[in-house]
């Protein structure tokens, strides 16, 4: 069955799904193979609990009717995201970088929909499935589609602007993540470079923060539209303050956000000049970013007995770190405590970017600092106001022990440390 069929399928359903324990009555099944299973042996159970089709790849599960065999079913998810894209009228605007993605993408999606019928990512399904699955959603009556992208190695990015095939591109930074897959910093700025160098090619338009050098510079010869807080630029921010959420003045506007600490100023700034972009009246501009919440773990101020906690433990690399660590020692408050978790994937650079975060607070009196996980603990020095352990369990030990009162917290390491789990202990 060609492409052209299968769309044809498709739109006689309700969505995409990939997991049966999602199924709902009209939904179109995707067997899609994983490290572990084999959906096609699912098949079955999702057109009983209520599927119109399963598309499948192995000729063992077919059924009647129900199944449409195809020679991958991975291939064709993609394939299929990208006929789909075609056949809409959505202008599509891709964002990928090294730190603040999401929490610019939801900024973006909760700006637009103040005057266009928008669709973005969920959470950070932001993959070679994910892509796919955001594209599948979209509708004909979808005006814009906010596509995040995710990437942890080269050639990635490049693949899946060929699916999306966006219109407008943004990159939030070239930071140190996922240095194992990318081989250092340089290919991190290689692979994330690969939506500039897709909107080059097909004549379309990045957002470019000017503030930073190395965006300014690869940009110079893509259509652009462009925001500062210095330079001249389309758009002009002013007057920045992080204590400890973000404010910014914005054609006399003061819009004071719900978002932590300096790093999320160009977060906000983002939303702001794309919101100009696209015509949204200023005031609703203020009124949308004044609205928006962080969730998931993401730069969230939360109260808990006694004690004040900015909660950042979706992830972590060497970059968001930094930022966090100089954002927190501006904080005004008598009793800080960091908790920090290991940052993975960073290849041979492990152990030097972890030692660089234990430099950064070894010399600091005020903060008292907890590192926990491997590769923290392989950098332990002696000092009153730094603890080390290898485990969350041993933390977790001598932490109810010693529950801190009064003090504000900063939790923050890669989501396999799951770090919001100190939150059960105060």
């Amino acid at each position: 069955m060609n492409i052209n069929k299968i769309h044809e399928k498709f739109l006689e359903c309700n969505r995409i799904i990939t997991d049966t324990r999602k199924i709902e009555t009209n939904d179109l099944f995707i067997a899609l193979k994983g490290a572990n299973f084999d959906a096609n042996s699912f098949a079955e159970e999702a057109i009983k609990k209520g599927a119109k089709y399963a598309i499948i790849d192995n000729p063992n599960y077919q059924i009647d009717g129900k199944t449409i065999l195809v020679s991958d079913t991975l291939v064709i998810l993609q394939k299929l995201a990208n006929y789909h894209r075609k056949k809409l009228k959505t202008k599509i605007i891709a964002l990928t970088g090294s730190n603040g993605k999401t929490t610019t993408k939801e900024l973006i999606n909760t700006v637009l929909s103040k005057k266009y019928k928008t669709t973005a990512t969920i959470g950070n399904l932001n993959n070679h499935i994910g892509v796919p699955l955001t594209l599948l959603s979209l509708t004909k009556d979808t005006e814009i589609g906010i596509v995040e992208m995710g990437a942890n190695h080269k050639k990635e990015i490049a693949f899946l602007c060929e699916i999306a095939e966006p219109d407008f591109g943004y990159i939030t930074n070239f930071g140190k993540a996922h240095l194992e897959g990318f081989g250092g910093v340089e290919g991190v700025i290689e692979g994330k470079s690969e939506l500039y160098q897709f909107l080059e090619k097909e004549k379309k338009m990045a957002f470019v923060n000017l503030d930073d050098p190395l965006q300014n510079e690869k940009t110079k010869t893509i259509p652009r539209f462009s925001f500062s807080t210095t330079q001249k630029s389309n758009i002009i921010v002013t007057n920045i303050k992080a204590n400890p959420m973000v404010q910014i003045t914005y054609k006399d506007l003061v819009i004071s956000s719900h978002l932590i600490g300096m790093y999320n100023a160009n977060n906000i700034n983002a939303a702001i000049a794309i919101g100009e972009y696209f015509s949204i009246d200023s005031e609703q501009i203020k009124e949308a970013i004044e609205s928006y919440i962080p969730t998931n773990n993401r730069s969230q101020l939360i109260q808990k007995n006694s004690n004040e906690i900015i909660l950042d433990a979706y992830n972590a690399n060497p970059s968001s770190m930094f930022a966090a660590i100089e954002n927190f020692k501006q904080l005004k408050h008598t009793h800080k405590i960091i908790i920090f978790g290991d940052m993975f994937e960073l290849g041979k650079e492990s152990q030097n970017e972890h030692q660089k975060i234990v430099s950064l607070l070894k010399e600091n009196k005020t903060i008292v600092s907890y590192f926990i996980g491997k590769d923290f603990f392989a950098n332990k020095i002696e000092k009153n106001n730094l603890l080390f352990f290898d485990s969350f369990d041993n933390f977790s030990k001598y932490f109810i022990e010693n529950t801190p009162q009064n003090a504000l917290l900063l939790i923050k390491g890669s989501r396999g440390m799951a770090l919001e789990r100190t939150l059960e202990l105060l």
